[in-house]
This record gives structure tokens, sequence and C-alpha cells, in this order.
């Protein structure tokens, strides 16, 4: 479960845009955003362990399943953004909803 959440972690720091024509904002927009991740490894942490445990219970892996579950994803981006009391809580929601248990904060 360490490697999982250590892997799910190096995954959300490596992503990043790389096309110039997507790079549109500021270098200062920026700086807040990897501030917020800097300042809070544990929220990252919890946000990467939650969104791990959501995926490893709830795959949809089935002809016709539906397609992704935009919740999760929508989730994900907000841990990946630095605003991870809604993403945890988001998680944390989908995680009670679907009766899968988790570990307390």
């Amino acid at each position: 479960m360490k490697r999982l959440v250590c892997l799910l972690l190096l995954l959300l720091s490596s992503c990043t845009e790389t096309s110039s024509e997507v790079r549109t904002e500021a270098p200062q927009a920026q700086a807040p955003q990897a501030q917020a991740s800097q300042a809070n490894p544990q929220l990252a942490a919890r946000c990467a362990e939650l969104g791990a445990i959501y995926d490893k219970y709830n795959t949809r892996r089935s002809e016709g399943s539906g397609g992704p579950d935009m919740t999760r994803l929508g989730a994900g981006i907000d841990c990946q953004k630095g605003r991870y009391a809604e993403g945890i809580k988001t998680l944390e929601d989908l995680l009670q909803r679907n009766r899968i248990s988790y570990p307390p904060a």
C-alpha cells in the first residue's frame, strides 16, 4: 500500500503540460500551486491514499461499463491543483457511497 501511495504521489507531481500552446498562464499564477503542494504533503498523501483505495475497489472492467467516473476524475484534478480539501471530501463521499472502508484522517 505504501508503494502505491508513493507511486501515485510521483505520478501526480510529474503531470505537467509540455505544449507551448497550452502554457498561457503567467509564472506568478503558477507559484501558488507550487506553494500549496509543498505546504501540504500530508494532504497530498491523503488524497493519493483515498484515490488508490477507490481505484482498487471500484474499477469498471466490463464492456459497456458506462465510461470513466467523472466525480473521481474531478477529485483527482482537485488534488493535482492543490485543492486538497475539496478532493479529499469528494473521495471520502465516493468511498462512503460505495460502502468502501477507508482509514480515518
